[in-house]
């Protein structure tokens, strides 16, 4: 993320702002002149902080310690942000039991991590000519064998490969089932 310079002191072209003093007080709107005066008489830089309000918003501050605390506060945003990315779980029409359940939980996994989940079910050869009901059908018990509540972001349809349908997480609908699971839990 790159982030435009701010201007200051003689750099900035307003003809009058409202200034924030060195200690975060409002000295009010002052012209550019008075203004000036003021963060050298403080010995520190003018900064204009906010270019488009009206009138502009500069800062008395020292110009280096105020890009240190703007880098480390983007720096924060940035580690808080969380890059989600589409995995791939792929299945074939003749995908056994156990093979499907291992696929399931780690398509589950992938879901808790926040990812979203593409399920394939890919065909080959013969199994082009197929029933799509049936085709379709085989993804879906799939998708009902994955043991983590999902919502689905794009409906079972035709691919290149086969079919397809991308799944993502829904966190009400989790908690709804962990809790369901505790209550029969207890209640055993």
């Amino acid at each position: 993320m790159i982030t435009e310079r701010l201007r200051i002191n003689t750099e900035i072209r307003a003809r009058e702002m409202r200034v924030i003093g060195a200690n975060g007080e409002n000295l009010g709107i002052l012209a550019f002149a008075a203004a000036l005066a003021a963060a050298k008489a403080a010995g520190l830089d003018l900064i204009e902080i906010s270019p488009t309000a009206v009138p502009p918003v500069a800062r008395i501050a020292d110009y280096g310690k105020f890009e240190y605390e703007r880098s480390k506060k983007e720096k924060a945003v940035k580690a808080k942000a969380k890059v989600s990315e589409t995995k791939e779980v792929q299945i074939k029409v003749g995908t056994g039991e156990h093979d499907m359940l291992l696929k399931a939980r780690k398509a589950a996994e992938w879901l808790a991590e926040g990812h979203r989940v593409r399920a394939e079910l890919f065909l080959k050869g013969r199994y082009k000519g197929m029933d799509e009901a049936f085709l379709k059908d085989r993804l879906q018990k799939f998708l009902a064998r994955i043991p983590y509540a999902f919502k689905v972001a794009e409906p079972i349809a035709k691919s290149p490969k086969g079919f397809a349908g991308v799944i993502e997480r829904d966190l009400a609908g989790q908690q709804k089932r962990e809790k369901e699971q505790k209550q029969n839990n207890e209640n055993q």
